[in-house]
């Protein structure tokens, strides 16, 4: 191979609707060096449901309605364009990537795991269904080059639970992207308290248990849920039986989550596991602390208790750390912010993508 070439990459996804997932691999497939890398972005589905904006790169929508129906385009699109590398994520996708890795011998396939799918399945609709799916991802995670995990818990997930050889399996956590500023600091403490929650309305990202802890606190506050998902009506019922209902914001999606981070006094985390969690990592970025409840999916690599957030193991324990984090512990935002910033500033994290792509075309 002709080292000074621009090395032909394809990033896939099922497609560009507003997940973590979604956003991190649209954002690095427009943020790598372009005089290294000629980057294309495939996806299986339509443009209409696109919620990100992607230029410089070449950019296809195969127009299926599910990643199945997308195959045979992927496999002659694979045949025609011929890259060195092929780069796909979230878990059923990579699992149809590593089939058709068989016959394509002589591109490098990469999964970007984007959850820990042990602790997942409990929390998945259809269980039987998922649990095949399951037994499929473990066949093909083994046959693409490498997975690309975002935590160490996701890490030793694949190790320990997949099978995955550990030659095969590497770690690099997700970017802050663009337009997280720090937030200017508060001349007058409000009487108020804002918390806010970013993420979508599923039962794995436990709102619910948010919400009862919030049921007992007693100073006045107001809680900002950024998300929309298929438990809202059952949340809102919780809600409204708690008597929450005057006290709760729904946003069910906006572009504007750097604003509403930065007007808050503290984000509020509840899942039960995450991949990698973009929002706390962004929500630190503007300066704004976390609680959250421990849980699988690089907390441990994100919280620095009492510096940056804390993390609770029951709800009672929750309930007492959001009143401490609230009312009686002093934050520096600005302090926050570089905790983050100097492990997952986009120019680190950037070049830890190059420098995997240039070390496994070299292999």
């Amino acid at each position: 191979m002709n080292k000074s070439a621009k090395k032909k990459i394809v990033f896939v996804l099922p497609d560009l609707t507003s997940g973590g997932a979604e956003r991190v691999m649209s954002f690095v497939a427009q943020n790598i060096s372009k005089d290294q890398f000629d980057v294309y972005l495939w996806l299986a589905g339509y443009s209409k449901n696109t919620k990100y904006n992607v230029n410089g790169i070449k950019v296809i929508y195969f127009n299926k309605s599910r990643v199945l129906k997308a195959i045979p385009s992927f496999y002659r699109s694979l045949r025609r364009v011929k890259p060195q590398i092929v780069i796909s994520s979230i878990s059923h996708l990579n699992t149809v990537m590593g089939f058709l890795s068989l016959f394509n011998p002589n591109t490098k396939f990469i999964g970007r795991e984007a959850n820990v799918l042990s602790v997942k399945k409990h929390f998945a609709s259809g269980n039987r269904k998922f649990y095949g799916g399951l037994t499929l991802t473990k066949f093909s995670y083994k046959l693409l080059d490498l997975v690309l995990c975002q935590s160490k818990d996701m890490f030793n997930d694949m190790k320990n639970n997949f099978g995955v050889p550990e030659h095969k399996l590497r770690i690099i956590n997700n970017p802050i992207t663009d337009n997280f500023n720090l937030k200017p600091i508060k001349q007058d403490k409000q009487k108020t308290i804002q918390f806010i929650t970013v993420a979508r309305l599923k039962e794995q990202k436990g709102h619910e248990r948010i919400i009862r802890a919030l049921s007992k606190i007693d100073f006045p506050f107001q809680y900002t849920i950024v998300g929309d998902g298929p438990e809202k009506d059952e949340l809102f019922r919780l809600i409204d039986s708690a008597g929450l209902s005057d006290k709760v914001i729904h946003i069910p999606y906006t572009h504007d989550v750097p604003k509403y981070l930065s007007e808050s006094d503290l984000f509020l985390q509840g899942a039960f596991v995450e991949g990698f969690p973009n929002c706390l990592i962004e929500s630190c970025a503007v300066g704004t602390p976390i609680v959250a409840f421990d849980a699988p999916g690089g907390l441990d690599e994100i919280i620095e208790i009492g510096f940056n957030g804390f993390i609770a193991r029951t709800e009672e324990e929750y309930k007492n750390l959001i009143i401490k984090a609230a009312k009686n512990h002093s934050w520096k935002p600005e302090k926050i912010r570089e905790s983050i910033l100097k492990k997952f500033n986009k120019e680190k994290i950037l070049k830890q993508y190059e420098d995997l792509f240039c070390e496994i075309i070299e292999k």
